[in-house]
């Protein structure tokens, strides 16, 4: 079999490597349902760490409230 024959023959080529029109859409449609997932998770985790560091700062008083001293003095030295 010539070298040219050989690029043309379908049979001796691999799988397809393009996708189908449909391929196209499922996969718009998974990038979609994984991107809402993705909000559904981070909002999640987001409402679990704020829930977090206030029981932190509850059975830590004097730790929050230092920490809320550094903060504010760091906001009256921030220039602009």
């Amino acid at each position: 079999m010539a070298d040219g024959e050989l690029r043309r023959d379908p049979v001796s080529r691999g799988p397809r490597d393009g996708r189908d029109a449909e391929g196209v859409v499922n996969d718009v449609e998974d990038a979609q349902e994984s991107d809402a997932a993705r909000r559904r998770r981070r909002a999640q985790f987001l409402r679990e760490l704020h829930e977090a560091k206030q029981l932190r700062d509850r059975v830590q008083p004097r730790r929050a409230r230092a920490a809320r001293m550094r903060q504010q003095m760091r906001m009256r030295t921030f220039r602009w």
